[in-house]
């Protein structure tokens, strides 16, 4: 079973092996949240070219890229190496993504940001298909206020947690003050502010 976790990639060093498609992906996800990312492969995709803030290898898999990374993404075209940087990367008690297995120590759920809240679905592998149908029902139903809605939520927390009141009544609090509209918690936020 997997356990649920946000990781924080910022400033974190994570190899990807292959330069194919699938890894384009990853790396472009990796970069967006600032994360250090070298790529080795004897042959990159051009997509890869738009990467700016990647380190790019020209070099066939080898055992001594695994160290000093948190995450490798195993994303070659050929599962016998994939497999081979799986078994690597556990006697290193490194984390890996393989992208042919459902049988990686990490995988990555379909997800959709609305500002601060993320929203991820996964099938453990077994149907990424559906995971993806799930996001994009989702999206239909937290839409882009959801954005403004937790900004102004975090901002009514902070004051709430300053209150000098029990624990269990600034949970009441919270609970009720995240049923309101959004047009409450801009009155709320800014009456509060003052």
């Amino acid at each position: 079973m997997y356990l649920p976790i946000m990781l924080e990639v910022e400033n974190k060093n994570i190899l990807i092996i292959g330069a194919g498609t699938v890894a384009y992906k990853k790396a472009q996800k990796i970069v967006e949240q600032k994360g250090n990312v070298k790529v080795v492969s004897p042959r990159f995709n051009p997509d890869f070219d738009e990467l700016k803030n990647i380190k790019r290898i020209k070099d066939v898999y080898d055992k001594k890229y695994i160290k000093g990374h948190i995450l490798v993404i195993a994303a070659t075209d050929h599962p016998s190496i994939n497999k081979k940087i799986n078994e690597d990367c556990r006697e290193e008690n490194v984390l890996c993504n393989v992208v042919t297995d459902t049988h990686s120590d990490v995988i990555f759920p379909s997800h959709f940001n609305r500002g601060d809240l993320t929203m991820a679905v996964s099938t453990n592998g077994k149907s990424p298909a559906l995971s993806k149908k799930i996001i994009n029902d989702l999206k239909q139903h937290y839409d882009e206020s959801y954005e403004e809605r937790v900004q102004l939520l975090g901002e009514i927390r902070d004051i709430v947690l300053s209150l000098d009141c029990s624990q269990e009544e600034r949970r009441d609090i919270l609970n009720h003050i995240v049923e309101l509209e959004a047009i409450e918690l801009r009155k709320l936020a800014k009456k509060e502010m003052k």
